[in-house]
């Protein structure tokens, strides 16, 4: 039997052939923990049937969701996960605006750990054996110098796609992240390389699958202040 769950979504991010969606659960009004729909796939993306609307929407970051849910599924650190049930529509409740967001976010870092950088980032991994043993996968900051950076970051390798970068800080330290929100990722690869100043922000931060040792923190949505 599915219970259904009430959530503000703060993550709608691209993840293998599908998506990775996830956000608090409101509680008589107020934000709940965070909860993160998996599917019952090895690598537990959310498909385009399994996540639409009845009238074959998309759900949008900020949308007020009823999502029916089977059992939690916790794995490892990635603790907000439960197994959706593929066999309802999510229901759109309504939406949130940017001055609700300060209710969802967190006020401090940091942003799990920050040891060690990949090449083209920073801050921005953690060792698989050291992420095991974090009780959380998914934080929502407010940033105020949020920088999205377009370029071909292995180019000297001969590989020439492009991606989407956030420089930013968050309690003193820095970060440079990748960008997988399903809707700012490809905005910003439709401009030419460079860096765009997005300034003040609200970021969902999520910490990645194991890749070759490491999760990898990401950028799963960008909410800019409008």
């Amino acid at each position: 039997m599915s219970v259904t769950k009430r959530i503000v979504c703060l993550a709608n991010s691209r993840k293998m052939q599908g998506r990775c969606v996830a956000g608090r659960e409101v509680i008589d009004g107020r934000p709940g923990p965070w909860i993160r729909p998996v599917s019952d796939r090895p690598t537990e993306e959310v498909s385009e049937e399994e996540r639409r609307y009845e009238d074959g929407s998309d759900p949008r970051v900020l949308d007020v969701i009823d999502i029916p849910l089977i059992e939690p599924r916790p794995k490892d650190y990635q603790t907000e996960n439960w197994l959706l049930d593929p066999k309802y529509y999510w229901v759109r409740a309504g939406a949130i605006g940017w001055k609700d967001l300060a209710a969802f976010s967190d006020v401090h870092g940091p942003l799990w750990r920050n040891e060690i950088s990949s090449s083209n980032g920073q801050n921005d991994r953690v060792p698989v054996d050291l992420a095991i043993a974090l009780d959380s996968s998914l934080g929502f900051i407010r940033v105020k110098d949020l920088n999205l950076k377009v370029f071909k970051p292995s180019e000297a390798f001969g590989n020439k796609k492009r991606r989407v970068q956030g420089i930013f800080s968050f309690d003193g330290v820095p970060y440079r992240l990748w960008v997988t929100d399903s809707v700012v990722e490809p905005s910003y690869l439709g401009k030419p390389d460079g860096e765009y100043m997005v300034a003040e922000a609200y970021l969902s931060v999520s910490l990645s699958e194991p890749y070759k040792g490491y999760c990898y923190k990401l950028i799963a949505a960008v909410v800019g202040k409008t």
